[in-house]
């Protein structure tokens, strides 16, 4: 938990790629915010546009970003499904050890909270001050954030999640959860995974639904909205969720772009990785968690641990 006399201080991490349209907007939010990140370090993992550009000159002008480039090697920039690889996950986990995180007892490197900000989410001003300050209110909260709309042909539409649920592109963790949970997984599921070791640890997760950001990029749409769905279907999979529970949540996203057919992508998703023998979870206490919980669920008595 956060020291009662303790400042938050938040170190902010944002793994980008080919965000020219949007990083112009998502730097000046930050910029802007009325409780402003201790450090920012947003990683480019070769964009071929000229977001890396762009970074370079804001970061002359914005005191706490720091811009960093991806290390060369390993998993390729033009992977056909980098979400599935976890390549984002990947440099998040460079820059939180570029940004000594480890190294908690020197006073420069004491951050009391770690965020993971998308490279096209706009921040509302007050989005920072808001969320520490609920942090504080609240001892047992250890993953939190907003939620999220974006554009679509009739106007911004809210992405609709549950409020036990964070998302991906804009999760903010205290220290003491994010170091009970091991920090988070480089694998695919990895959002759904660490907010269920959040509750298994005896933290809270919840997404504020009157903290609103702007996600410039419609929800899985990076490399085809059916691939999204089925990916989402695959993490299900693997993060052990039953065949009821993901034969009802299909029926939701049917209702998502393009109609029917999306739920039927998810499906294929779940089911091609059973087929596969895609590797699950491991973790026999968290294979009987996820279940417990779903069985909650179902009864409508919410997540354990969930607010």
């Amino acid at each position: 938990m956060q020291r009662a006399t303790e400042q938050p201080r938040v170190l902010m991490i944002s793994p980008v790629r080919n965000e020219a349209a949007h990083i112009g907007r998502v730097v000046a939010a930050v910029h802007a915010q009325e409780l402003k990140p201790a450090r920012w370090i947003v990683i480019d993992d070769g964009s071929g546009d000229d977001t890396l550009a762009q970074l370079r000159e804001l970061e002359r002008k914005v005191p706490f970003l720091t811009v960093l480039q991806a290390p060369a090697g390993g998993l390729a920039a033009d992977s056909p499904d980098r979400l599935a690889r976890a390549v984002e996950v990947r440099n998040f986990n460079f820059a939180l050890a570029e940004a000594q995180w480890d190294a908690a007892d020197h006073p420069d490197y004491r951050y009391t909270h770690v965020m993971k900000l998308d490279g096209d989410v706009e921040l509302p001003r007050e989005y920072l001050r808001v969320l520490l300050e609920r942090f504080a209110e609240n001892a047992s909260l250890g993953l939190a954030g907003g939620v999220l709309v974006e554009p679509t042909a009739s106007g911004m539409r809210k992405i609709r999640i549950p409020h036990y649920h964070v998302h991906g592109a804009l999760k903010c963790y205290t220290r003491a959860c994010f170091e009970a949970i091991g920090g988070i997984q480089e694998r695919l599921g990895w959002d759904t995974i660490d907010e269920t070791y959040a509750r298994m640890r005896g933290y809270s997760t919840h997404s504020f639904a009157d903290l609103v950001s702007v996600h410039h990029r419609p929800l899985a749409s990076a490399d085809g909205a059916l691939r999204g769905h089925a990916r989402h279907g695959e993490c299900a999979y693997i993060a052990h969720y039953g065949p009821v529970w993901v034969t009802l949540r299909s029926l939701k996203v049917a209702r998502r772009s393009p109609l029917g057919v999306s739920g039927i992508a998810f499906l294929w998703g779940y089911a091609r990785a059973a087929l596969r023998r895609t590797e699950q979870v491991a973790d026999p206490e968290y294979r009987m968690f996820t279940r417990r919980e779903l069985r909650r669920r179902l009864l409508r008595r919410g997540p354990v641990g969930a607010q």
